[in-house]
């Protein structure tokens, strides 16, 4: 029967949600594959249903296991919040695992961490940087609490709200004609060639946007997936770049690039992320509020 599943199985099957072989999760759990492999095996014969799809050694999470999925995840923060009830700082206990896209995540996230532990005495977060795209993914596996993202995220279990904006600017190898003119308008950029982030990426998706539309015959000279990477390579007159103005800000401060007057200006809205299913610990609701304040 259900009523004797245990916190041990629920963090087995939560950990091959994160790892998909019976290894990996074993190997994070400091369990024996066997005993991972028996955790799961007494789950789903009390559920009475197969939680994972099995694909070539690999546990591929089914329609049964994205139904528990969610249940899980909010138990097992619930168990590590009675964990801590009796210390100090029971309000405010367990670990926060934040995701965030790359301009947050290099230019605005450590600042803010580290105001947020200064103000609340919590120091135990794991950081995840990587584009919008694989962000939101991982919010959906429940394998982040929250995200912070440049960009909203269109998906129907995420929940996006708005805590600050960035000024987007187009940089160019500092010696570039345009770099003369007082302004420029998009006129000024017809057939002009771009090094740009990867599908997935918050600058990518600001440029085809925002800017793609109204320049006549652009083509894109370079997919990168680093932002260094394309400071470099615009520096190298291989192409203009879209990016944040915090992300180009030193390179900009050591004319390695310059930036290109552009008449409109340029804005784009920074989003805090969750799962509409995630539980909602005081933990995780103390830092969206720190967030929202800021």
């Amino acid at each position: 029967m259900a009523s004797h599943i245990s916190l041990k199985q629920l963090s087995v099957f939560v950990s091959i949600t994160q790892h998909i072989t019976l290894t990996a999760a074993a190997e994070a759990l400091f369990l024996s594959k066997a005993a991972v492999s028996m955790a799961l095996a007494e789950l789903e014969k009390q559920l009475g249903h197969s939680l994972f799809d099995r694909v070539n050694h690999r546990l591929i999470l089914n329609q049964e296991g994205q139904k528990l999925l969610p249940l899980a995840d909010e138990l097992l923060n619930r168990a590590s919040s009675i964990d801590a009830l009796f210390t100090d700082n029971a309000q405010i206990a367990g670990t926060l695992k934040i995701g965030a896209s790359d301009t947050i995540g290099n230019h605005i996230l450590p600042t803010l961490l580290s105001d947020f532990r200064e103000q609340e005495k919590h120091y135990s977060q794991q950081i995840f940087i990587s584009n919008s795209a694989l962000i939101c993914q991982k919010l959906i596996d429940f394998e982040l609490d929250i995200a912070l993202i440049e960009g909203q995220a269109h998906h129907g279990d995420l929940i996006s709200s708005v805590f600050s904006q960035d000024e987007m600017c187009i940089i160019a190898p500092f010696s570039h004609p345009l770099g003369t003119k007082k302004q420029i308008n998009f006129s000024d950029l017809t057939n002009s060639q771009w090094v740009l982030r990867e599908p997935g990426s918050g600058s990518r998706n600001f440029f085809l946007q925002s800017l793609a539309n109204n320049i006549e015959n652009w083509t894109q000279s370079f997919e990168l997936n680093t932002t260094e990477s394309i400071i470099n390579c615009v520096s190298a007159g291989l192409g203009l770049g879209c990016l944040s103005s915090l992300a180009a800000q030193y390179a900009l401060k050591n004319d390695r690039v310059k930036r290109l007057p552009l008449s409109s200006p340029m804005h784009r809205q920074f989003w805090l992320v969750i799962h509409k299913n995630k539980y909602q610990s005081p933990l995780l609701k103390k830092f969206m509020a720190f967030c929202q304040q800021r």
